[in-house]
């Protein structure tokens, strides 16, 4: 819809329409004869630089906002020497607010430099009431703030700001709004995330997510096609489907549609050649889902699976709403018909109440699923969840003493994973010029691991047959295969 709105023909003198997103590209007309004036008095165009903090969603949300603000006009800058600076925050982690706030009282020093410099904040930190306060009372340069369900009103907000030059400040606790075809900057032209839902449901006792995301609601899958559609039409060859428990997708929706059936739909559009999705949920995953990853063809032979703990025990503290047994069946259902699939996972130590023995069954399924590796956490007790009131918290030595155990052994199985497949050749969705060296690029392989091969620039985006050489831990050298 976007690539069809001229602001120009906006009549930015008219009343804001109510519906959206209308009203947001008239927001974005006004706002753009601010940036007109900018560049009349300054000789240049006003620079704009976000930051993002957290998951894919953040990611994805980031650049939603950066293709509002190019719609605009603004330039994107790469450091937050910039005319605009937003940070797009993680509460996940409470340390992950600590390093916002530092952040901003580094800006502080910019704007003193620049007065005319604006800041925004968004995104799941400002979901919580106490942080709000904390950016009224001790961060009253911040001009604008806004939470997780509003991201789309950036450009109203900004125009607000602009008129009255007072800090402005909008979050929802909660929305049944879903607003999408704005504009957007993806990263990589070849590759795109898409959001099939929002929120979660879920409420595991150490995690913030639910009351910072709100309840689930699911997209219609009509508007999901219709964007994965757009986006192959403009070169995308792989999309990653986005949700905080895909595997819960359609339940909201007035005529049920499982996921299954969203990615049988998504792997019909002509174009798109890998299909990816994040994140599922144990409980959820089902043998639907398992079937259709089997015989699809785009579909990515790996899947993230988090286990959080290998204990039962532990398991029913955290509210996971599965068994250790129940977890280890699942995996068993997916190796028995994609036997080279990789599976990684998330895994958190020192979680209250945790002993020695419940570590020693996740050490115990670790070993037995072997993932190809896995993101470990040390428990990081998060105020405002069930875990953080939760006696029995964990000593940090112990922790610490188990982490380190913990991730000597991923370490160990990854790097016996990773030579599995020196030898043969597979296809890899180049993405980029090798950081290290310029004569080589860097992709990754239907399972997510990474490869370097020799190649220039010209084979970014391309899907080519590369024959793995060498395994290093935890990617491969290889080459190209000449047709």
């Amino acid at each position: 819809m976007y690539n069809e709105i001229d602001l120009d023909k906006i009549d930015i003198n008219l009343k804001p329409p109510m519906e959206e997103p209308a009203r947001q590209y008239y927001f974005m007309a006004r706002c753009r004869e601010w940036v007109r004036e900018f560049e009349r008095k300054n000789g240049r165009r006003p620079t704009a630089f976000i930051q993002t903090f957290g998951c894919q969603m953040n990611s994805r949300d980031s650049e939603k906002l950066l293709g509002v603000l190019r719609t605009i006009g603004y330039q994107e800058a790469d450091s937050e020497k910039a005319d605009f600076v937003l940070y797009n925050t993680c509460t996940v982690r409470e340390n992950a607010n600590q390093k916002v706030y530092g952040k901003l009282g580094f800006l502080q020093t910019l704007k003193r430099r620049n007065p005319k410099m604006k800041i925004a904040v968004c995104g799941c930190m400002m979901q919580e009431t106490d942080e709000i306060e904390t950016i009224k009372r001790s961060y009253r340069f911040v001009d604008i703030v806004f939470g997780t369900h509003n991201i789309y009103k950036l450009a109203e907000l900004l125009d607000k700001q602009i008129q009255t030059e007072k800090q402005t400040i909008d979050v929802w606790e909660d929305t049944a709004e879903i607003v999408e075809d704005l504009p957007n900057q993806r990263k990589f032209p070849f590759k795109s995330g898409v959001n099939i839902m929002f929120g979660c449901n879920n409420f595991c006792s150490y995690c913030i997510v639910p009351y910072v995301r709100g309840r689930e609601r699911s997209r219609n899958p009509e508007d999901i096609v219709a964007e994965v559609e757009r986006l192959a039409a403009d070169g995308v060859v792989e999309v990653m489907l986005l949700g905080q428990n895909v595997n819960s997708y359609g339940k909201t929706l007035k005529e049920p549609v499982s996921f299954a059936q969203l990615l049988q739909r998504v792997e019909a559009v002509e174009g798109i050649e890998r299909i990816r999705f994040m994140t599922p949920h144990p409980k959820d995953l089902s043998d639907e889902l398992i079937a259709v990853m089997a015989q699809s063809q785009k579909i990515c032979k790996q899947i993230h699976l988090p286990i959080q703990s290998g204990s039962t025990e532990i398991l029913k503290k955290m509210n996971r709403h599965y068994t250790k047994e129940q977890y280890l069946g699942l995996v068993e259902r997916i190796r028995a018909v994609m036997p080279d699939i990789s599976i990684t996972t998330d895994i958190i130590v020192g979680f209250p109440g945790e002993t020695e023995e419940d570590f020693l069954e996740t050490l115990d399924v670790v070993r037995r699923v072997r993932y190809d590796s896995a993101f470990t956490f040390i428990y990081s007790k998060r105020s405002g969840t069930p875990a953080a009131e939760m006696l029995e918290q964990v000593p940090e030595t112990v922790v610490k003493e188990r982490f380190e155990r913990l991730l000597l052994e991923v370490q160990k199985i990854s790097s016996e994973l990773t030579g599995k497949d020196v030898g043969k050749t597979e296809l890899v969705l180049v993405e980029e010029q090798n950081a290290q060296n310029s004569e080589m690029v860097t992709g990754r392989l239907s399972n997510n691991m990474i490869v370097h091969f020799p190649g220039g620039t010209e084979l970014i985006g391309k899907i080519l047959p590369v024959k793995l050489i060498e395994a290093k831990g935890f990617y491969y050298i290889g080459e190209q295969e000449q047709k």
